[in-house]
């Protein structure tokens, strides 16, 4: 598993031509079928071909000898795999040269202060920051009172795999874990040797099988907008639309808002935890610094 990772943060993409090929169905493009596969999906000189390129040179991209395919070539691998327009960007940004790389200093995540006060102002809608690891960087209390998974310093990543009561909270688990698991490919890019996204994914890959799994498929989407379903233990299911904006100044930061559908049983439940937080200290989000080091399972 670790020379797995390692090889990944060396030829990211190799390593996604790889995983993305071998979620395709042979017969779904009309290969012939010549017998048992060792592995899953298409060989390499199957997605060469159909892609226009020859297997030498596409055996090259996937082993990290070439790393800087044209246009067009990218244009082609991304036809036969069937990506997606995030995907698409992803392959695209994998596909770009690498500048040198200064050394890696850790640095604690910060919220801006008159962005904590803002949040703290929107009482009657939950508003999150996070961090492009999945961590909870700020949130005022409406948030929290709707998932305490909200609360800064937890990572959501870590949550949605490792807590016990996650799969109860979440009532689209699925989808959230995936979901989850592809946003983070897409904010960290090719910038998968950041120790702390390491030490992130080196956790959860040893400590969840599902996760390992999800991880592998090298699925990436940027999260906009949707809808999360949530059991909250006051007032019940609670759905409640998103959407999402990226913070200027920072590396990665979102900023997430939470609304109900007007006039729905969510909205009365929203009120309602409204009513309840507003007894509470009125004061600015809470917010946290992330730390250099991770902290222990939540």
């Amino acid at each position: 598993m670790g020379n797995d990772r390692r090889a990944e943060r060396a030829n990211p993409l190799g390593e996604f031509l790889r995983a993305r090929r071998h979620l395709l169905d042979p017969a779904e493009l009309g290969l012939p079928d010549h017998g048992r596969r060792r592995t899953p999906g298409l060989r390499r000189e199957e997605l060469a071909f159909l892609a226009g390129v020859s297997p030498h040179y596409y055996a090259r991209l996937e082993q990290g000898r070439d790393r800087n395919p044209s246009a067009p070539v990218l244009d082609a691998l991304a036809g036969v795999l069937r990506l997606d327009g995030d995907a698409r960007a992803h392959l695209r940004q994998l596909a770009q040269p690498s500048a040198p790389r200064r050394k890696y200093v850790p640095r604690p995540e910060r919220v801006r202060p008159g962005l904590e006060q803002l949040l703290a102002r929107w009482s009657a809608q939950p508003a999150v920051i996070i961090g492009r690891h999945r961590d909870v960087l700020a949130a005022n209390a409406l948030a929290i009172a709707v998932h305490d998974g909200f609360t800064p310093g937890r990572n959501l990543l870590r949550d949605v795999f490792l807590d016990d009561g996650a799969r109860e909270t979440y009532l689209d688990w699925n989808e959230v874990a995936e979901g989850a698991v592809a946003g983070v490919r897409a904010a960290v890019g090719n910038e998968l040797d950041n120790p702390r996204l390491v030490e992130l994914i080196g956790e959860l890959s040893l400590k969840s099988h599902e996760f390992r799994a999800m991880w592998a498929r090298h699925d990436v989407r940027e999260r906009t907008s949707g809808t999360k379903r949530y059991r909250n233990p006051l007032v019940g299911p609670i759905d409640l639309q998103y959407q999402t904006f990226s913070v200027t100044g920072t590396i990665g930061q979102t900023l997430f808002l939470f609304s109900a559908e007007p006039g729905s049983a969510d909205e009365q439940s929203l009120r309602l935890l409204a009513a309840i937080t507003s007894t509470t200290i009125d004061g600015p989000a809470t917010s946290m610094s992330t730390p250099s080091t991770l902290p222990g399972p939540l």
